[in-house]
C-alpha cells in the first residue's frame, strides 16, 4: 500500500460518517485528533480543532458520554486571496465515554491557538492511596 493512500485512508477515517449521526448543516464533519494523559490526580485530554474560535466550542456531559463540538469559519482578510490552506473548513466533533472515576463537576476546558485542554479530575474514591502497615 503506498504512503498515498494510507495517508487517504486516514483522512478518511477522519471525517464523522454520516450514518453515525444526524446533521443539520451541510458541510463536513471531522473528528478531531486527541492525546489522552493520565496522572494519579487528573485525566488530561488534548483535543487539536484549528481555526475554531473559543465562542464556537460545545461541551457537554450526558449520560457518562462527554461530547465536544465546534466549528471553523474562514476568515479572509480584505483585500487579500487565499493562496494555500491547511483545515478544511467544517465542524469538528468528538465524543468520549467517562467511567464513574471521573468529578464531573470538577471538570475544566481551556482553549489557546487551536488547541482545546480538558482536565478531568479523578473522584476522591478512584485516586491511587496509599495504606500504611501498623506493627502489631
Amino acid at each position: 500500500m503506498t504512503d498515498e493512500s494510507k495517508s487517504m485512508q486516514v483522512q478518511e477515517q477522519e471525517m464523522v460518517p454520516e450514518v453515525r449521526t444526524e446533521r443539520i448543516r451541510e458541510r463536513a464533519c471531522f473528528v478531531p485528533r486527541a492525546d489522552v494523559f493520565e496522572t494519579e490526580e487528573n485525566v488530561f485530554v488534548v483535543v487539536d480543532m484549528p481555526g475554531v474560535n473559543d465562542e464556537n466550542i460545545e461541551i457537554t456531559l450526558d449520560n457518562n458520554i462527554l461530547t465536544i463540538y465546534g466549528n471553523t469559519t474562514l476568515e479572509r482578510p480584505e483585500g487579500y486571496s487565499l493562496a494555500f490552506v491547511e483545515y478544511e473548513v467544517g465542524d469538528y466533533e468528538r465524543s468520549f465515554r467517562l467511567t464513574d472515576r471521573i468529578d464531573r463537576e470538577a471538570i475544566e476546558a481551556t482553549y489557546k491557538d487551536g488547541v482545546l485542554h480538558l482536565t478531568l479530575p479523578k473522584a476522591e474514591e478512584a485516586k491511587v492511596r496509599k495504606i500504611s502497615v501498623k506493627a502489631g
